[in-house]
């Protein structure tokens, strides 16, 4: 129903041979390993222009190569990985996508590529009550309220309805969820509109009542969306399907 919205780290790595030796070089090899530090770094700069080939000329399959190869040689650098992960998310390979970002997850539980990355695949996958607590440690560390009213919606498909109000009120009191938008459709084959996250969680929380049984309430929070958007026509829809 709406679009991701994530960062993808793919853009890092085609300036990564530069940032990349700086961070080598900030850690000094000791003097055994020096020949094979300098080896590996030589061997990195070439796949990283391979990768930046690859994807500047839409090969994706040389490009993954190049990032195993990465990983393997420089287990400790996460972003190799990070990049694989958003790679298979933006192809659709979604189970793909959930086991690397949960591989790192493993390493850093407050990985917040990771956790991204694993919310959005594991909920395309149906995999909802695996999403949630990602959708929900996301809210938790970045403060994204996206994040948060994706927790809402999961807990109230999973019948979790007092957890599912809590998120929508803390979106409703959140006064920067009036300033960000979220897209919904717009009655059968007429495309998308754009309303605000306020009212998107008013209208949540009316379904949430409504499921509950408790009609009067749920008959107060979608006027409450209209009062935010009146031309939001799924809290239209659901305010008459009241009646």
């Amino acid at each position: 129903m709406m679009k991701m919205k994530f960062s993808v780290l793919i853009l890092l790595l085609c300036i990564g041979a530069q940032s990349f030796s700086l961070a080598q070089e900030a850690t000094p090899a000791a003097p055994e390993t020096k020949v094979t530090s300098e080896s590996n770094k030589a061997k990195n700069d070439v796949d990283n222009r391979i990768y930046s080939l690859a994807m500047r000329y839409n090969d994706a399959s040389v490009a993954k190569i190049k990032l195993y190869e990465l990983m393997e040689r420089n287990p400790g650098n996460l972003v190799y990985a990070e990049t694989l992960a958003s790679m298979y998310f933006e192809m659709e390979q979604y189970g793909s996508a959930a086991l690397v970002s949960l591989d790192l997850l493993e390493r850093n539980d407050k990985n917040l590529t990771a956790l991204e990355v694993a919310a959005f695949s594991l909920e395309q996958l149906g995999a909802l009550e695996r999403a949630l607590p990602h959708f929900e440690s996301l809210h938790l560390l970045s403060g994204d309220l996206f994040s948060l009213y994706k927790a809402g919606y999961l807990q109230y498909t999973l019948k979790k309805y007092d957890e599912a109000l809590n998120s929508v009120n803390m979106l409703i009191k959140d006064s920067k969820a009036a300033e960000q938008k979220l897209n919904f459709p717009k009655g059968e084959n007429n495309g998308m509109q754009e309303v605000s996250m306020t009212a998107a969680a008013e209208n949540l929380k009316g379904l949430i009542y409504k499921e509950q049984g408790s009609n009067a309430e749920a008959k107060t929070a979608f006027e409450a969306a209209l009062a935010v958007n009146p031309d939001f026509e799924l809290a239209k829809e659901n305010l008459a399907g009241l009646q």
